[in-house]
């Protein structure tokens, strides 16, 4: 046997033997019906070459890479009926420890740390006699479990993914994201590592932490390439060779854990900006309506504070709200923005991934199951023995097809939060123990970005996911008698300030000069931060071999996003984040939601909360109490500072307290932030947290989580007693359902309603969009594998007529430039089709809009109407009416194939394939589709019975 096919046995079988754990130090609160969680499609995301080449010859898959997948999606088919006790079918068991028989493998990577992982799932549960020693197991079950998806992440922080894995659109398009808003030179990176070393006695345990866990991660890679059972994604990409084992596997240092937290932060926890465009959209409402009006309308449309918004708890929490008399606002001249381009010197293409659509595993069983489909062990040995036989003459044509779009597929990272969470009091369960509901939703990849462990140990006691590479600290689950998770919150954390361009040589500047005058009133270069990047095709990579240099343009005031002029003279417009070259202050956060010492109540919990600086929404529940708590740096800004529009960075206008140096400022207590203890119920599904707390674009009467709002606080009207499974069964059931037949067509037939349609075609048309919304508004299949879903028709008349509706509603009214800006600001739509396989659906889109102005035709009480303008049919009823119909009929002759076009995963007109999730491939091992469902990744179903 090579010593590549060797990689397929046990890698830890000569490891010594582990006595059997100890007792844990707390006793597992657990309620009867378990401590539940669930992360598709398996623990298992690392695939040796031999296993890759098994994967795409013959379908195999390493063992636990795929365990969780079926049990994910089979609850979208079966939530009808749930009980506890059947919840078990859909959710794996988050209690601590491993029962004695159910023990796959037990190993001790050092003398004073013990990994046992489960037969089920390879779950790792790793218990350190010393804190260094349970850190230093979860960083080497890290590097056994996501080594390969961990170094894609670290040179993502570092902007050098493509010299890294390749030039295809999707890497190029991952690292411009990341280099455009976190480029940190190493000196940066090592000064957020040395600020929080430096910040008190748990910052210097987390450092330890850090340094212990990194130990961990470092020693795996050692063993792996020693043994050679390293990810095959290596060889594939050009970094080891299969024969030879030349080339080596760069060690982590504690800057690539910085790398990884901003991409983590950045992405899922940062909030605002865009106050340009908001400038543009303000520009051509004056335009269209005259400086009073047209303001006056730009604040309905903005809706920063509607009245009719769905919020998760009571009160009000003013933050970032337009003042009464802003102070220090500018505006760029009318077609004067130039957005700044990071991307220098390019050259090469990358014509293979020129495709937008995401892509699914480059393999022919993607439609197979996975739980059944064997491992490269269970192959009879004449297919085992070809797989050698290709390794030992790095025959490799078995991988062609793996990375033909590149290691990440266009839109890798979608910075739009998808999470959700639903709690419930113990006054309304029926064992008078709270339940909970919640999950981060962080895109669905094969292997996933988070990883599932327990973390037992002196001073941490934790059960959960943690993203890879930073994964020294469950980040959302459970702790002795508590749990927790996050919804990205994304509030204003983001400014954006006009910069003075000047020229150092003292001429006359432009919108080219690339320099601008500081704090001290000084000319000085923007500071070039450049990474340069140059690709080759990899063994299996179609992409030619090209380049380019990225540089993002720094100063004192943020990064550069344009270049425009305002009143005539040039300016930079730039981007400050309140988290910019802070983000691992994060991690005394997380630290103390692992402390058992530290968190023992809802409000120990909502303390430790206020020690993240990202702007999450965070949800706990024990055996007694629900909480919520907002947390993120949020910045006090000057009086008369209005953070919605460009603010001139000389006006005194701004943070409060900011030193430009270090980028600190005063920041908001906790007190200001929204948050709660014990109401009845909380539900969170992205939306705004509180009144009063600003909101972005068209975040009004209609938002996704009126879905659970309004289920939730109907059983409790209703007087029902909620379990484990009857509030899981209530999520999926608004996993399913379709925002715009739920919410908005309900008043849409209302106009339609007062009168008789006449076309009889037609009519049928609107009584099909009636029994759908009337029978619940899902987009479900009748059962598995029925191929179609139920209301078929109404759901591809609904997916073709919105966008038309909107336009034929809006644009006549606001003028196609200004309906254009505003289309830029907030999306129209985001039907299941529409986002393109990424699960997640109807979080932004114009239901706001239509409901509101539906309503003030029909002469409805409206609070936060779109100002005194109505624009279906200029108000009135039947004229809105024929503009409805028209636009029905005109959606209704669109055919399914026009309204599902198909692509690479399907045929055009497939409706229900088009709806599909597909689990991105980052790496050699794909997945195969699963139903339409709007839910988190990682999702949790905990109730506690009692406590310490």
């Amino acid at each position: 046997m090579s010593a590549a096919l060797a990689v397929v046995a046990s890698t830890v079988a000569a490891l010594p033997a582990a006595p059997a754990l100890a007792e844990p130090a707390y006793e597992d609160y657990c309620a009867p019906a378990g401590c539940l969680d669930i992360l598709p499609p398996g623990q298992n995301g690392s695939a040796t070459l031999i296993e890759i080449l098994g994967h795409q010859a013959f379908g195999t898959r390493p063992k636990h890479s795929s365990s969780q997948l079926d049990m994910y999606d089979n609850l979208v088919h079966h939530y009808d009926g749930l009980t506890d006790e059947g919840l078990d079918d859909f959710f794996i068991d988050a209690s601590f420890g491993v029962d004695a028989g159910n023990v796959d493998r037990r190993y001790k990577p050092r003398a004073d740390v013990t990994i046992t992982r489960d037969r089920q799932h390879g779950i790792p549960h790793i218990e350190g006699t010393t804190r260094e020693g349970t850190m230093f197991g979860a960083g080497y079950a890290a590097g056994e479990d996501r080594l390969f998806l961990m170094d894609v992440l670290r040179r993502v922080g570092r902007g050098e993914l493509t010299s890294f894995a390749g030039g295809a659109v999707g890497n190029r398009g991952l690292e411009q994201d990341l280099w455009s808003t976190a480029p940190y030179t190493e000196e940066d990176k090592q000064a957020q590592v040395d600020r929080v070393a430096n910040s008190g006695e748990r910052g210097e345990q987390a450092l330890a932490d850090v340094d212990a866990y990194l130990e961990g991660v470092n020693s795996y890679i050692d063993a792996a390439d020693r043994g050679r059972y390293f990810p095959g994604e290596y060889v594939l990409t050009g970094h080891k060779n299969a024969i030879t084992n030349r080339g080596k596997i760069e060690h982590f240092t504690p800057t690539d854990v910085v790398g990884i937290a901003a991409m983590v932060g950045g992405i899922f926890g940062g909030g605002g900006g865009g106050e340009v465009q908001a400038a543009i959209v303000l520009a051509n409402f004056q335009d269209r309506y005259g400086a009073e009006e047209g303001l006056e309308l730009w604040h309905a449309w903005r809706m920063e504070n509607d009245p009719e918004a769905s919020v998760s708890v009571d009160g009000e929490f003013p933050y970032t709200q337009t003042p009464d008399s802003p102070v220090g606002e500018v505006a760029p001249d009318p077609g004067s923005v130039e957005p700044y381009s990071i991307v220098h010197d390019e050259y090469g293409s990358a014509a293979s991934a020129a495709t937008a659509e995401p892509r699914a595993a480059a393999s022919a069983d993607e439609d197979a199951p996975g739980p059944e489909a064997p491992t490269v062990e269970e192959l009879p040995e004449e297919q085992r023995a070809e797989l050698e036989q290709m390794v030992e003459e790095g025959d490799l044509s078995a991988a062609e097809g793996i990375f033909d779009d590149g290691v990440l597929p266009e839109g890798f990272l979608d910075p739009r939060g998808m999470s959700n969470a639903l709690l419930v009091s113990g006054a309304h369960t029926e064992s008078g123990n709270p339940v909970a509901v919640m999950g981060p939703q962080t895109g669905y990849f094969s292997p996933q970005l988070l990883m599932l462990q327990e973390l037992q140990g002196p001073g941490i006691s934790a059960r959960g996911a943690s993203f890879a590479g930073v994964s020294f600290y469950v980040q959302m689950g459970r702790g002795v008698d508590y749990a927790w998770s996050a919804t990205s919150a994304g509030q204003d954390i983001t400014d954006t300030f006009a910069v003075e361009l000047c020229e150092t040589d003292g001429s006359d500047p432009s919108t080219s000069s690339r320099a601008y005058v500081n704090t001290a009133g000084e000319c000085t270069d923007f500071e070039a931060l450049s990474v340069s990047n140059d690709w080759k095709p990899t063994v299996a990579d179609g992409t030619p071999a090209g380049g380019y240099t990225l540089t993002s343009l720094r100063s004192e005031f943020g990064l550069v996003r344009s270049f425009a002029t305002v009143d005539g003279s040039p300016v930079a417009f730039t981007e400050l984040r309140s988290t910019y070259m802070r983000e691992v202050d994060s991690i005394l956060g997380f630290q103390q939601f692992n402390d058992p010492d530290a968190v023992t109540s809802a409000e120990t919990f909502t303390e430790a909360a206020g020690d993240i600086g990202y702007a999450f929404n965070w949800h706990y529940v024990d055996s007694e109490d629900i909480a919520f708590i907002n947390s993120g740096a949020n910045p006090v800004r000057t009086e008369g500072t209005n953070p919605n529009l460009p603010i001139d960075a000389y006006s005194g206008s701004g943070w409060s307290g900011w030193d430009p140096a270090t980028n600190e400022a005063d920041y908001h207590p906790q007190s200001d932030h929204p948050q709660e203890i014990n109401p009845d119920y909380i539900v969170n599904w992205n939306n705004k947290p509180a009144q009063g707390y600003t909101s972005g674009w068209s975040t009004g009467s209609v938002h996704r989580n009126d879905l659970l709002d309004a289920r939730v606080a109907g059983l409790i009207g209703e007087g029902h007693q909620f379990t484990p499974a009857s509030l899981t069964a209530t999520m999926m059931e608004a996993g399913v359902a379709d925002l715009r037949a739920e919410q908005v067509l309900p008043v849409l037939l209302e106009v339609l309603d007062t009168e008789a349609v006449e076309d009889p075609e037609l009519a049928e048309t609107v009584e099909a969009l009636r029994d759908w919304t009337e029978s619940g508004s899902l987009r479900r299949e009748p059962q598995r594998d029925a191929g179609y879903y139920e209301h078929a028709d109404a759901i591809r008349v609904l997916d073709a007529w919105w966008p038309l509706l909107v336009r034929a509603q809006f644009e006549p009214g606001l003028g196609e430039d200004l309906y254009t800006q505003l289309t830029r600001a907030a999306s129209v739509d985001e039907s299941p089709s529409a986002v393109g396989h990424v699960g997640s659906a109807f979080q932004y889109g114009w239901w706001s809009y239509v409901h509101k102005d539906l309503r003030t035709v029909l002469g409805q009480d409206v609070e936060g109407a779109l100002g005194d303008e109505v624009y279906c049919g200029e108000g009135d009823v039947d004229s809105c009416r024929t503009v409805l119909l028209d636009s029905l009929a005109e959606a209704a002759a669109v055919p399914a194939g026009d309204v599902y076009p198909g692509g690479e995963h399907c045929s055009a007109g497939n409706q229900l394939c088009a709806d599909t999730v597909i689990h991105q491939a980052v790496g050699g091992i794909g997945m195969w589709p699963i139903a339409w469902q709007n839910r988190p990744t990682y999702q949790v179903v905990y109730q506690f019975s009692g406590g310490r």
